[in-house]
């Protein structure tokens, strides 16, 4: 089994290249991932794990992606207590408040929140590529 768990979504791209960054920083680290889109994966995965990343982008009014992610992540919240959590997404408009809800839901479920979750406006630039292996690179020292 891997140490970490990296669940995600994507459509437009950006939120996947955002996950391959992280899961290469985290991988600087010495730490083994196992990276999957939401729809590859059950809620009875996360059990097994202490470490989760999950990456979505922002969708409609600020909301986690409707269709596939928002009822993978309800249906492991209950889960989460006490585990280790980073969060991830791009966006294109607005200020980023879908970060900060989710952010809420993982505290209010009682897990560990890493850091602020890391958020890209569009398409990630060099800069932003590097600030995502930065962030799996600290996520990886917890």
């Amino acid at each position: 089994m891997a140490d970490v768990l990296m669940v995600y979504w994507s459509g437009t791209g950006n939120t996947e290249m955002m996950a391959e960054k992280i899961k290469e920083g985290l991988e600087n680290e010495g730490l083994d991932v196992e990276m999957a889109m939401v729809d590859e994966i059950t809620p009875a995965d996360v059990e097994h794990y202490q470490k989760l990343v999950f990456g979505c982008p922002s969708m409609g009014e600020e909301e986690l992606e409707e269709t596939e992610f928002e009822p993978f992540f309800e249906d492991i919240t209950h889960l989460l207590k006490d585990k280790h959590i980073a969060l991830f997404g791009s966006f294109g408009w607005g200020e980023g408040e879908w970060m900060k809800l989710w952010e809420a839901r993982v505290k209010d479920a009682g897990a560990h929140l890493f850091s602020d979750g890391l958020k890209v406006n569009y398409t990630p630039t060099d800069e932003d590529e590097e600030a995502c292996v930065a962030f799996g690179e600290a996520f990886a020292k917890i």
